[in-house]
């Protein structure tokens, strides 16, 4: 049990790290409310609890993944729940733009630092779940189909977000009510000319996204070249 812990500790660090960053992250809201008598900001907690549905769903689909038995029954479940709810985690970026109507309740530079907890909070849930998700479709189908995946699964989230902010869809909707969701999407594809703020957000915040998770993968892979020379001196 121990070894098996020892084997995965920095999955258990980094989970732990997210736990702390999100009581630190909803002590601020709460601290924020009481200080400025209102609810401003009080949506900021209900959007980082949404944010850890993708991150659970994708934990449990990493470790039913190692079991070939269940890797074709359950995970696609999982991964199913996970694309719909994903977008959740880097949707709290979008909420600095709470700045220009809250700020006059409390100090500037305290929202700022609140919005960047949750926000970098949010974005690292996303981060962690896609790396789970790149492992499982890397292990059965590849590397190549496995960066596929990620690209496809980041347009499709920012796509969501902008679904989100601008049109106020749910993640939920998409099972109870798809049809008018779909009808935007299709006007977006007749009318490209007409929505090109669509087309813009959904490309920049694909960018960003992208450049995070690559700056985090690459990260990773540059402390992995550091331990076979710690080990040779």
């Amino acid at each position: 049990m121990i070894q098996k812990l020892s084997q995965h500790k920095y999955k258990l660090l980094i989970s732990t790290l997210l736990m702390a960053a999100s009581v630190i992250s909803v002590m601020l809201a709460r601290a924020r409310m009481a200080y400025s008598n209102t609810n401003d900001y009080s949506t900021l907690i209900w959007n980082l609890s949404l944010a850890w549905i993708p991150f659970v769903f994708a934990s449990i689909a990493y470790v039913i993944s190692w079991s070939r038995k269940l890797l074709y029954l359950v995970v696609p479940v999982c991964v199913f729940v996970w694309l719909i709810f994903f977008p959740n985690a880097p949707y709290i970026l979008t909420d600095f733009q709470h700045l220009s109507t809250n700020a006059n309740n409390a100090p500037l530079w305290y929202d700022v630092l609140m919005l960047i907890w949750f926000a970098w909070t949010g974005v690292l849930l996303g981060v962690v779940s896609l790396y789970f998700m790149q492992e499982i479709v890397t292990r059965t189908f590849g590397r190549t189909t496995g960066w596929l995946f990620t690209i496809f699964v980041t347009v499709l989230s920012s796509v969501g977000i902008f679904l989100g902010r601008f049109y106020r869809w749910n993640s939920w909707d998409i099972l109870g009510d798809p049809i008018p969701i779909a009808h935007d999407i299709w006007g977006w594809l007749r009318h490209p000319f007409a929505n090109l703020r669509a087309y813009g957000f959904t490309l920049l915040f694909t960018l960003l996204f992208l450049f995070v998770y690559l700056a985090i993968h690459a990260f990773g892979g540059v402390m992995q070249e550091k331990q076979p020379q710690d080990k040779a001196e």
